[in-house]
């Protein structure tokens, strides 16, 4: 263990600023007696994109320089600390789906699909004839719960071996408080600045959300890992940010493990929830859209949209602001080729922000700064779950040993943008 003594500030408490804070003391170097870590949040661990992200981990993710340790650290995160129950890891099947959208039914209004509990289910869709039809378009045995007459084609994309999945929030959450029973702090308030003396960094201010005073933090070590939050307080980071909208569902019925990525051709005049009639003039051929499925235990569906930057970044999370014609959109959507979707029960509508870099060379940004003592992790769009537990073990060899060590990451180095 290391006995020099250090005052380590981490900014953000999403899934980057949580999985850092855990492997900060998981580290060999790391004693509490010399080693204080403070993890500041504005709003609420997870009220970002952390608690509202699908959770997909794939091997066949990117940047391939963190994806493989990253993707290994999930499963033996989940061994050690019984993630299957604590926040849903499990091994998954995904698969790039073609389909044809069906117009809208109301539930009311289909008379021959009633099931058991006055819940609507397809019978057709669990016929020979039907099954066959997935069959022969690819489509797996257990994924039964996409409409046969909406399968185009389907592709597999990943399996069990490279492809798994967490619930975000659930992971999130369980990787802070697995770091505060090792003695790191949260604290709630919104940074201010972080202060230099002689090109080093000294001290970190903040407003405590509980009282809302004015509060300075001396700091030897600052990981800036704000999302897309990170530009506001270093105003250097070419961090921008995308906002996504998002969706969970309780299926008619149980669904199996898959997650899908999907190309669906709505009909012309597609009816929207809500639409007395398609607006004129409007969808007169196909149109094609591409929400995200992702099945998840516990009887949860998981469906995003396309994202857009039609609103500008809110002073925090949870002042982001939800367009409820885009949730209903993506619910329209995936209704429009599964009944069990269709016929389910909204649990979420959300939103949030991604944050993407605006430079030549791709994110995330991971490393030094060119600061001393002032390190950055941002920028990890839409593979923050995914690419969590790399970066937290990347920024405790930068504090502790100086360099990383567990991967190759002179790609990601903040200093090739930040100038």
């Amino acid at each position: 263990m290391s006995t020099e003594k250090k005052t380590i500030v981490i900014i953000g408490g999403g899934i980057i600023g949580s999985t850092t804070a855990y492997f900060l003391t998981r580290h060999s170097s790391y004693d509490p007696a010399f080693h204080d870590i403070t993890l500041l949040e504005a709003t609420a661990i997870a009220g970002g994109a952390s608690g509202k992200a699908g959770g997909l981990l794939a091997l066949w993710a990117y940047p391939s320089s963190i994806v493989p340790l990253s993707y290994r650290l999930h499963a033996e995160l989940a061994k050690e600390h019984g993630g299957s129950e604590s926040w849903g890891y499990r091994r998954v099947h995904s698969g790039q789906l073609e389909a044809k959208g069906r117009p809208l039914i109301a539930n009311e209004n289909r008379k021959n699909d009633t099931g058991a509990n006055g819940h609507s289910v397809s019978l057709q869709k669990r016929s020979q004839h039907a099954l066959g039809t997935l069959r022969a378009a690819g489509v797996p045995k257990d994924l039964d719960w996409v409409a046969a007459d909406c399968v185009r084609a389907y592709e597999e994309m990943g399996g069990p071996d490279t492809t798994a999945q967490v619930h975000p929030h659930q992971f999130t959450t369980a990787m802070i408080q697995l770091a505060e029973q090792k003695g790191a702090k949260i604290q709630l308030g919104s940074v201010k600045t972080i202060g230099y003396e002689d090109g080093v960094v000294r001290r970190v201010t903040y407003i405590d959300k509980a009282t809302s005073k004015s509060t300075t933090l001396p700091a030897t070590d600052v990981i800036l890992c704000a999302g897309p939050w990170t530009r506001t307080i270093y105003p250097r980071a070419p961090i921008s940010a995308l906002r996504a909208h998002s969706v969970t569902i309780r299926p008619s019925r149980p669904v199996s493990a898959h997650v899908l990525f999907t190309e669906i051709a709505l009909p012309p005049g597609f009816k929207r929830t809500g639409e007395s009639t398609a607006p004129k003039g409007s969808m007169k051929s196909s149109t094609t859209v591409t929400p995200e499925i992702y099945a998840r235990p516990n009887n949860e569906v998981y469906a995003c949209g396309e994202g857009d930057t039609l609103v500008t970044l809110p002073n925090s999370s949870d002042l982001v602001e939800v367009d409820e014609r885009r949730c209903q959109d993506i619910l329209d959507y995936v209704g429009s080729i599964s009944d069990e979707m269709r016929d389910g029960e909204v649990t979420a509508r959300q939103a949030c922000y991604l944050p993407t870099v605006q430079a030549a060379a791709s994110g995330p940004l991971i490393g030094e700064t060119g600061v001393k003592g002032l390190l950055m992790a941002a920028g990890h769009t839409c593979w923050g779950i995914q690419n969590g537990p790399a970066t937290g073990r990347l920024m405790s060899e930068f504090v502790f040993d100086g360099k990383a060590k567990s991967a190759d990451v002179r790609s990601l180095d903040p200093r090739r943008v930040l100038g």
